[in-house]
């Protein structure tokens, strides 16, 4: 028996709520279960109760035995003073307040059926991956269609973290933090860190002077990323590094080296040089890129804006002094797709919130339009027939698995409780 069970019954009253009594035999009438917040103290605030012949407004809170109260030491803990009544699955102690009174206890196993117990014992039963592989495909697709739906905005508000954290570093400037943004997905999983920390050590305002010259961009992003300072007899590669230093100089930057970028496991398309060139030629292109990618609301005009390639030189090189055949070197849709699920839409999504605008179907709509994700975890929920259409429901269930499943939620997830209430 886990405590999360408890939360779930008195959440949605799941026991006989008409006979209760405490283990002194006096009567409870639950006139408001309280507000289920999951913080720190009592688990349940502000509920309403009548025991015996007095109504009593305060916290409920919740343990397996009795007994925890103490091993938790909230005896010692000022929050919850305020506990009018202690639910508990077996009764083996009384619990006193600081002031030596009695709080009352209800044992809820006495007023839980067998069915609701077998029930919970089918859903908790051994998992080889997620507790209800065996019935998820069983759920209506209504309940299931709204479910990804909080799932889908709950994992924009996770994603969102990092927006806010850089717009505090920046100053509020946005422009820095899709900047910042874009140099970590251009990264990928493997440099996504190193790209990061160049794209903060370049001070915006620096990438704003010189976006209308592709050798400038490119010499600050590959200088910074320590991709320079070799000795080369590539002529690019020296205009590059006198560049650089130039640049250094004339701004004032200091010089700050990132982690060592990896191309070991990487296709070549993928090679951190490739992506930096990209990257420089995004923004070669696009001055004021934030104002422009706000505003994007298909999946066709954001393939458009992002038609871009690397420069010249790197149509025959994928790494400096090796030459390579000839090859355009733009982003395919694949990537931009990715570049949409980790940077378009969640930064669209925070600026909306900013602003106190609606843009939830917008931005649905999108990822609609997007195929779905490939990875382990989608082709292990496809095996047990959850298959996804598009790139919202990928993202669902990203979401679903690591905040849930992972984390055995299942009492919190909208499947979980509908399979509880079924099985």
């Amino acid at each position: 028996m886990k405590e999360d069970f408890l939360h779930y019954l008195w959440k949605f009253k799941k026991f006989d709520t008409l006979n209760l009594k405490t283990v002194n035999e006096e009567e409870v009438t639950i006139i408001n279960t309280g507000n289920y917040l999951e913080l720190a103290g009592p688990d349940f605030f502000n509920a309403q109760l009548k025991i015996g012949d007095q109504k009593w407004a305060g916290n409920v809170e919740m343990h397996v035995k009795a007994s925890d109260w103490y091993l938790h030491l909230h005896e010692k803990d000022t929050a919850y003073e305020n506990v009018i009544l202690h639910v508990v699955w077996e009764y083996d102690a009384d619990i006193y307040r600081r002031n030596n009174t009695e709080i009352p206890v209800l044992v809820l196993k006495n007023y839980v059926s067998t069915e609701t117990i077998s029930n919970y014992k089918k859903l908790k039963s051994p998992k080889s991956w997620i507790y209800c592989e065996k019935q998820i495909a069983q759920i209506p697709v209504f309940i299931f269609k709204n479910w990804q739906e909080r799932l889908f905005f709950d994992r924009l508000e996770r994603k969102s973290q990092i927006i806010y954290d850089l717009l505090n570093e920046t100053n509020q400037d946005w422009e820095a933090v899709l900047f910042c943004l874009l140099a970590k997905n251009f990264g990928l999983n493997t440099n996504g860190n190193a790209f990061l920390q160049f794209a903060k050590a370049i001070p915006f305002s620096v990438i704003r002077k010189e976006s209308f010259e592709l050798e400038s961009l490119e010499a600050l992003f590959f200088g910074t990323t320590g991709l320079l300072e070799a000795d080369k007899e590539d002529v690019y590669f020296k205009d590059l590094k006198f560049k650089y230093y130039y640049l250094l100089h004339k701004y004032q930057i200091e010089k700050v080296y990132t982690e060592p970028l990896q191309f070991f496991k990487h296709r070549p398309d993928n090679f951190p040089t490739i992506r930096l060139a990209q990257l420089a030629g995004l923004y070669y292109q696009h001055q004021n890129l934030f104002s422009k990618i706000i505003k994007l609301k298909s999946i066709d005009s954001i393939y458009k804006l992002f038609a871009i390639s690397a420069s010249s030189y790197w149509q025959n090189h994928y790494q400096f002094d090796k030459e390579s055949p000839k090859k355009t070197k733009s982003l395919s849709d694949s990537f931009i797709d990715l570049v949409v699920i980790n940077t378009i839409v969640p930064l669209q999504f925070a600026y909306a919130k900013t602003i106190d605008e609606s843009i939830a179907e917008d931005l649905i709509s999108i990822l609609n339009d997007i195929r779905p994700e490939k990875n382990s975890i989608i082709d292990k929920f496809k095996s047990f027939g959850v298959t996804s259409e598009n790139a919202f429901e990928t993202q669902s269930l990203l979401q679903l698995k690591s905040q849930y499943c992972d984390v055995s939620g299942c009492l919190k997830c909208a499947v979980g409780i509908e399979l509880l209430k079924n099985n």
